[in-house]
């Protein structure tokens, strides 16, 4: 498969900046995994929230949040030259998007923070298959910021979803 800029799928083709980007936009490699690439992308977002949150690095949560936003688009749109507009392959998106979800949620404990991570999965994985309206149309975006912002657009769904479910279960628990 040759795509519109005349790169190539074959990696030997592949200049410097196209491996740094493949790395970065198949999230570490979980794109190349055969079943279910955004599931193990978005799971490698829930890894990199529990790991935040192990060493107390939540103060650093939107920076990094933000740079991964910033690299993932950049990352996305270069290896959707060679592997297509939001190919399988790329999920990056899954990670920013999982991340977006985790992220806003004042929680302490162990189990809180275990159950979030396992409720905010199972939501954002809900919302970005679904892709409820607009975000449908947030993944027509042109490049990387259309693969990514469908994702993070599933984000604040199931981020919004998350903080109302924890809410009211604070309320009668």
């Amino acid at each position: 498969m040759t795509n519109p800029e005349n790169h190539s799928t074959s990696p030997k083709s592949w200049s410097a900046v196209d491996r740094i980007a493949v790395v970065v936009a198949t999230a570490g490699g979980t794109g190349y995994v055969p079943r279910m690439p955004g599931t193990i992308g978005s799971l490698g977002g829930v890894l990199i929230y529990l790991v935040i949150v192990a060493l107390s690095l939540e103060a650093l949560y939107i920076p990094i949040l933000a740079a991964l936003v910033l690299v993932g688009i950049w990352a996305a749109g270069r290896v959707e030259t060679i592997y297509g507009h939001d190919a399988s392959r790329i999920t990056i998106d899954e990670v920013v998007g999982q991340l977006v979800t985790l992220g806003f949620v004042a929680r302490s404990g162990a189990w809180a923070v275990g159950g979030a991570a396992i409720l905010g999965f199972l939501l954002f994985r809900f919302f970005d298959i679904l892709k409820p309206f607009p975000i449908r149309r947030l993944e027509q975006l042109p490049g990387g910021i259309g693969v990514v912002a469908d994702d993070v657009g599933a984000g604040v769904y199931a981020l919004l979803v998350l903080v109302l479910t924890e809410s009211l279960a604070g309320k009668y628990l």
